[in-house]
């Protein structure tokens, strides 16, 4: 590789990945290094491009990396490839130009295409292009109307219209030509709509596109976390842009230099797989360290750190060295669903899901370094292989302020390195009242589920990918009574174990497995859920049923049938297709599958155009007991309540409506109070129902969403339970108006308590 440092412009070229990159050193250089402001800088680099062919990414450094990718520098080598051409062929020394010699101007002339051609060129190809025109125009305008017009003369049009053609047929003048009308000499502000360097300071390896796009229309803009978020409409394409500014971006040059000189000392510690077992105390013991090491070398320099700059720098340090980098900062942003980063790494943006404008780009390009870093801290975290006899990798994350499921795919299933998705989970647990105020489902729905849970019936959540399976499921663990106890079984840890247990619940998570990794030391999921059988009397919570797990999930369902929830999620569009994965596919007997009570079914609903999407719980079925072959042929599926395009929710059917259930005549056997009366049963789903709705008029009326989360909706279901046993013991019966009437006075005292607070 070709290596010149030392001075201003010193370069050498490497290969990074499928990249070569041309990396010049402007530490020396007094002015700031830019393509698209410093015509020296434009000339130089094309320069260096025709000695170095090839290169596919351009690299200023100073202080901080620019970095020009591909699609950038491929413009500059076509000019500096012309530009050759033209001088190697010596186009400009040759006929016609010694015949104009003699000429009348003909030195002025020559003198004029050569200033373009050899300077121009490669300092402003649009003032070139621009000149060339003007040179074109004139030298037409005189051969037309010179009647002596020498054969030279004709000549050297020619050549002025061959140079222009070729120059015209140049990717960057194609890009340059529609803005042309506003073009003055020396001014260049159309390179800015060319040219776009990605800025990464020297403590990291992820690039970031710090301009705002030129084209774009801003949207939309908020801040998380002192991260600026500014949604772009681009008119290239149907995708939004995510471009994101953290605070890492915004630092003085002197604490740009804190943060290398620490991160190259925190560097040389190469964390143990003994530490990443407890991944906030490794954080916490880094965070400490480097804040005494910052405030070390920033005395050292002469600079005086307050506290809050230090713990800020700290964070970011450790950000950048047991961290995931900016992929911690999309993490924060509870809007963002998913994200996922595609090889080969450094060749393209990472794309995210948001909540509010579906699938966007971002303004950042993870690199090949970025790839194996995240790689390597997941190993040790996580206690899985990834390696080409397992090229598959599915674990969680969990960083302050986000936690995600993540899938890991290498060589030899992917070819070109490392690809990555993380799915982003809440912090806090969803609850049914946060999925009616965001249209998931409907209050009805709320209370019907409520009932079906604390009448303990078997549940699968079904849907496609991305439906939002997982977070219905730990709505539904919101639900269940805290005084039971709770067991969860997961190959990813992504229900909201952690949250719930600091909500007192009795809960014991088990970590299985996954069925994509071999040669792990890991429990099989199956023989998990046969263990849960030994662990007494608990709910079952299953994160996702997927292999030979069903057998045993099957079985648990059975043994627990009429004594503690049994749930878990699993693929599937509609209850028969639940029904043909898990007969069909993870070849479970009929017979057992009809230990299932109720199949719950989320999946994405879309807009005509295919531009938007909406997450919503399409159909709540019951699973029938007396059919044979067939549930779709002998009507073993009853739906409860399913989804209507004209409304955008559940609607209640006219099973439901008219108690033709005999889930809920099941459950209601089981209360001496219900036994044989519909209309007490249905009372209490409208108790349970009104109840739900109650929590989110109040939240929205109040403004106080914390209503909304786990917390106050577990408080809130204690309450119903209790008052519904205390109604029941003062007059001997459960009369639904004077539960309500008694929960919601608590409810009023409760909010009036959240005032005070907020005062």
């Amino acid at each position: 590789m070709a290596e010149k440092r030392g001075e201003c412009f010193g370069y050498d070229t490497y290969k990074e990945g499928e990249d070569i990159v041309l990396r010049v050193d402007a530490e020396e250089c007094p002015f700031f290094p830019s393509i698209e402001d410093n015509p020296v800088c434009m000339s130089a680099i094309i320069d260096k491009m025709v000695e170095s062919p090839g290169v596919t990414r351009v690299v200023f450094s100073q202080k901080r990396d620019y970095e020009y990718d591909y699609s950038q520098v491929r413009m500059l080598a076509e000019i500096g490839k012309l530009r050759n051409q033209i001088i190697k062929q010596q186009v400009l020394s040759a006929t016609p130009f010694g015949e104009m010699l003699g000429s009348p101007g003909g030195a002025r002339r020559i003198y004029e295409l050569r200033d373009v051609l050899h300077n121009k060129l490669r300092n402003d190809p649009v003032l070139a292009y621009v000149e060339l025109r003007r040179i074109h125009r004139e030298e037409k305008a005189a051969f037309s109307h010179e009647a002596k017009a020498s054969a030279a003369d004709g000549r050297h049009l020619a050549l002025v219209e061959s140079l222009l053609g070729a120059l015209e047929k140049t990717e960057l003048m194609a890009k340059a030509k529609p803005h042309l009308a506003s073009y003055k000499e020396g001014d260049r502000s159309i390179y800015h709509r060319i040219f776009s360097p990605l800025a990464k300071p020297d403590f990291m390896f992820t690039r970031l596109m710090a301009a705002f796009p030129a084209d774009g229309e801003e949207i939309d803009t908020y801040s998380v976390h002192g991260t600026d978020v500014t949604i772009f409409r681009l008119p290239s394409t149907v995708q939004y842009l995510y471009h994101m500014v953290p605070p890492e971006f915004k630092l003085s040059e002197e604490k740009y230099e804190l943060l290398d000189a620490a991160k190259k000392v925190i560097s040389e510690h190469k964390p143990s797989r003994s530490e990443f077992i407890d991944p906030e105390r490794v954080r916490q013991v880094f965070f400490n360290v480097g804040s005494d090491l910052l405030e070390e070398i920033s005395a050292q320099k002469g600079l005086k750190l307050r506290t809050r700059e230090t713990e800020e720098l700290s964070e970011i340090l450790v950000r950048y060295t047991i961290g995931f980098g900016l992929v911690e900062v999309l993490l924060q942003d509870e809007k963002i669903q998913d994200i996922t980063a595609n090889s080969p790494m450094g060749r393209h943006p990472i794309f995210i899901v948001h909540q509010d404008y579906d699938d966007c780009m971002t303004n950042i390009i993870p690199t090949v370094n970025d790839a194996d870093s995240w790689a390597t801290k997941l190993r040790l975290m996580s206690g899985r292989p990834l390696d080409e006899a397992n090229p598959i990798m599915d674990t969680e994350l969990i960083v302050p302020g986000g936690k995600a499921r993540v899938a890991v795919i290498g060589e030899p299933l992917n070819p070109n390195g490392l690809a990555y998705a993380f799915r982003r989970h809440r912090d806090k647990p969803w609850t049914f009242p946060l999925f009616i105020k965001s249209r998931m489902m409907t209050p009805m729905a709320a209370g019907l589920l409520s009932f079906l849970i604390d009448g303990s019936r078997t549940m699968l959540v079904a849907g496609t990918r991305s439906a939002g399976k997982t977070s219905v499921l730990g709505a539904v663990m919101v639900e269940i009574m805290r005084k039971y106890r709770v067991i969860s079984i997961e190959d990813t840890l992504e229900l909201p174990v952690a949250a719930l247990k600091k909500l007192n619940y009795n809960i014991q998570p088990m970590k299985v497995a996954s069925a994509l990794t071999k040669g792990t030391t890991e429990v099989s999921a199956d023989e998990g859920i046969r263990a849960t059988l030994r662990l007494g009397d608990s709910c079952l919570i299953v994160g996702e049923v997927r292999s030979v797990e069903a057998l045993a999930l099957f079985e648990a369902m059975r043994v627990g049938a009429l004594a503690n929830v049994v749930a878990g999620t699993i693929h599937g569009d509609s209850p028969y297709g639940v029904f043909d994965r898990i007969v069909n596919d993870l070849r479970v007997p009929r017979t057992s599958f009809k230990a299932t009570d109720i199949v719950v079914v989320a999946n994405p609903i879309k807009s005509p155009d295919g531009l938007h999407r909406w997450r919503r719980m399409t159909q709540i079925t019951e699973v029938g007991k007396y059919w044979e072959s067939d549930p779709l042929l002998e009507k073993g599926f009853k739906d409860l309540m399913k989804y209507d395009s004209k409304t955008d929710q559940l609607e209640p059917t006219l099973d439901l409506l008219n108690g033709e259930s005999d889930i809920l005549k099941s459950i209601a056997a089981n209360v001496k109070e219900w036994a044989g009366s519909w209309d007490a049963v249905w009372d209490n789903i409208m108790l349970r129902t009104n109840i739900k709705a109650a929590i989110v008029a109040a939240a929205e009326k109040t403004g106080q969403d914390e209503l909304l989360e786990a917390q106050f909706v577990v408080q809130a279901n204690d309450e119903f339970h209790k008052i519904s046993e205390q109604i029941k013991d003062e007059i001997g019966a459960y009369d639904s108006k004077k539960i309500f009437f008694e929960w919601s006075e608590w409810m009023k005292k409760a909010l009036k308590r959240k005032e005070v607070e907020l005062i």
